[in-house]
């Protein structure tokens, strides 16, 4: 059974489709600390989509109008995912700050595992 991930912002975003016309959908969102979950129509209910951060490389602020900011999730397979909010909603700075700060711990797990494993080594060539 997987874990309630404590929200740090739910609310609306527009998701740009990705068929031929390109319109803009409304989605839920969900931000935690380890990724952005996207329900169709505004209910979560319904099956959503999860973009775990591990599997984003940035997000790109491509655009800001009077009305809107326009963004763009790149994940590390390339694909370019396009939103948009209102202006003042700061959604791309929220989802900005959530990534870089699991992008940090990430590094740190990943410093403290590599040091645990060349002092693991080192004993082992103590004993000869």
């Amino acid at each position: 059974m997987k874990m309630q991930a404590e929200v740090i912002r739910e609310g609306e975003l527009e998701k740009r489709s990705d068929s031929l016309f390109q319109l803009w959908k409304k989605k839920l969102v969900v931000l935690t600390k380890d990724s952005l979950s996207l329900f169709p129509d505004g209910h979560k209910r319904a099956k959503g989509k999860e973009l775990g951060f591990g599997s984003i490389l940035k997000v790109d602020c491509v655009e800001r109008t009077g009305k809107y900011i326009y963004f763009t999730i790149v994940t590390k397979d390339r694909k370019e995912i396009d939103f948009r909010c209102p202006d003042q909603s700061c959604w791309n700075a929220s989802i900005t700050m959530a990534l870089i700060d699991f992008q940090n711990k990430r590094a740190i797990q990943d410093f403290k595992s590599r040091q645990e494993m060349d002092m693991a080594l080192a004993s082992c060539g103590d004993d000869g």
